[in-house]
């Protein structure tokens, strides 16, 4: 009865195998040799394990559940990293996408040379390319390619299907060996401060003559620089500021600004007091009587994508917004910063104020506990749409598409980024996002595993399969160690961020998974991996077709 229910290919069969693969591989990857684990990666062996013992499940099925645990997971992702995708980009994006395609091309050129160095063809080269990449949408592009030229497709599947598993492995062996040899402890702890506060407090007296008497929104016209007055002191009184303030001689202001803008601001007002109030012990509340400061939670759904300035909380409530903590990072709280559900507002004022303040963003948290799945559900389905559509490309026969898992990270990361604009709710606690994407790896992986071992020994005992795992394994870690030692050394990239960044270049959620389980850095690997994915995986699949189309 048990034999057959495991061999039968049933819905219930594909679903109890699967599940089985993922507890067994998840339990595994918990195991540490030598203080290190492979996490969820171990699922991808147990499944190939299984599938060269003979078990498999409904074609269809495996199709399915790899198809939309990988949507899942990237979707997720950049549901995860939306709300600060833009900003990152702004600051870094450039070096990093630049970084990102010198892997891409330097992997490319490897594989052309293939045929020349080692006798294969091209065909076989380029799925080679593909696996040590673990890029199956490149394969799927290379495929059709092959197709419309009328050559044989098997030669570069099998080549993909042999070389993937070191592929998966060779990128997380890369980062192990690099954290053990290249990384300093500076590189690990590189800017930690400025990730999880962008914000900085200081006191200021007004002494410079050129503002005496003009308010304090004349100031932040003149500046240029973003700066929130959180208390003003005049006459051993204090009070809550707002634009139409007009500032005197000698009046003391608490300021919040950004580290960089603290020398010009002391210029602005004249002098800058030497008392360190961004110290983690300081109590708010005992600075004075009259004023309180409360963290309030956004959870109502109408101040959802709302610009701050527009709730004119100031003028009506008589309380100020100091700072917003959204996703463990201070943000400056600016008139026109957008508010998404989850932001936590430092709010001061008296505390009556405080109070009324408090029903009109929310602070509900069980709130906040309830899935908007609407959104997930768009979200993804929008994501495949956009995967599908073709993008021309001058010199080529066939279109290129982003497929399933570019168009799905990208919509991903509007979706968190602009859904609140239009009122739309993508807010997921980082536990409920964890989940999603844990979920979606691990079936990925276990269905990838399980396709890849029915013939893996067979092929890769054969001399041609050797000698395609040997050089996928080559292209999978020469390019990931010369950019890494490049952008370590050259770059001086934190290891988070370079760890992110050649993961997403390499199209690897896998070994993203390790980089953020082992690294202490809060999101700046998944950032920067949803950073260059898009243009990693389209450069990719386009690189797939170009080879071909020019060189056979």
């Amino acid at each position: 009865m048990l034999h057959q229910l495991i061999s039968s290919h049933t819905a219930i069969q594909a679903v109890i195998v699967l599940s089985a693969l993922c507890a067994c591989g998840l339990a595994l990857g918990k195991v540490r040799v030598g203080g290190i684990s492979l996490g969820v990666t171990f699922v991808f062996f147990v499944g190939i394990l299984a599938g060269n013992l003979g078990l498999s499940i409904d074609p269809q099925m495996l199709q399915y559940a790899q198809d939309f645990g990988l949507v899942l997971f990237v979707y997720a992702l950049g549901l995860q990293v939306g709300p600060g995708f833009f900003n990152s980009l702004h600051q870094s994006g450039f070096k990093l996408n630049a970084l990102a395609v010198a892997v891409v091309l330097l992997g490319t050129m490897l594989a052309v040379g293939l045929p020349a160095l080692c006798g294969m063809g091209l065909p076989e080269a380029v799925g080679v390319m593909c696996g040590a990449t673990t890029n199956t949408p490149a394969l799927a592009a290379a495929q059709q390619t092959l197709a419309q030229l009328h050559l044989p497709v098997t030669g570069a599947a099998l080549a993909c299907a042999v070389t993937y598993p070191l592929g998966v492995v060779g990128v997380i062996l890369a980062l192990m060996l690099m954290r053990r040899v290249l990384v300093r402890p500076g590189d690990l702890q590189h800017d930690e401060a400025a990730e999880t506060d962008n914000t900085f407090v200081a006191a200021f007296q007004v002494r410079n003559e050129g503002i005496f008497g003009k308010t304090v929104g004349d100031l932040a016209r003149i500046s240029h620089k973003p700066f929130v007055i959180s208390r003003l002191w005049r006459g051993g009184k204090v009070r809550i500021p707002s634009s139409q303030t007009v500032l005197n001689e000698g009046d003391r202001l608490l300021v919040v600004t950004h580290d960089e803008d603290v020398e010009t601001l002391t210029i602005l007002f004249g002098g800058k007091e030497k008392t360190d109030w961004n110290k983690d012990d300081i109590d708010w509340n005992a600075i004075d009587s009259n004023l309180v400061s409360q963290t309030i939670l956004v959870t109502r759904s109408e101040i959802n994508g709302r610009r701050l300035g527009s709730l004119r909380l100031r003028n009506l409530y008589g309380v100020n917004i100091s700072r917003v903590n959204r996703g463990g990072v201070q943000l400056l709280a600016t008139p026109d910063l957008r508010l998404l559900m989850g932001d936590r507002l430092i709010v001061v004022g008296e505390k009556e104020a405080v109070s009324n303040v408090e029903p009109v963003l929310g602070n509900a948290v069980k709130r906040l506990n309830e899935p908007n799945l609407i959104s997930v559900f768009v979200g993804m389905t929008l994501g495949l749409l956009l995967g599908c559509v073709p993008i021309a490309v001058p010199g080529t026969s066939a279109p290129v598409r982003l497929g399933l898992a570019g168009g799905p990270i990208v919509v991903g990361i509007l979706m968190g980024t602009f859904g609140p604009r239009i009122h739309m709710n993508t807010y997921t606690t980082q536990s409920a996002n964890l989940m999603l994407r844990a979920i979606g790896l691990s079936l990925y992986l276990a269905c990838l595993g399980l396709d890849a071992g029915h013939d893996f020994l067979a092929t890769v005992m054969r001399p041609e399969g050797l000698m395609w795992v040997a050089t996928g394994f080559a292209l999978t870690v020469l390019p990931v160690l010369l950019a890494g030692f490049f952008g370590l050394r050259a770059m001086h990239l934190d290891f988070a961020t370079l760890s992110g960044t050649l993961c997403g270049a390499m199209a690897n959620p896998m070994a993203l998974n390790y980089a953020t389980d082992t690294l202490p850095a809060g999101d700046r690997a998944a950032v920067a991996y949803a950073t260059v994915y898009p243009l990693s995986m389209f450069v990719r699949v386009l690189l797939a077709q170009l080879v071909l189309l020019l060189l056979l």
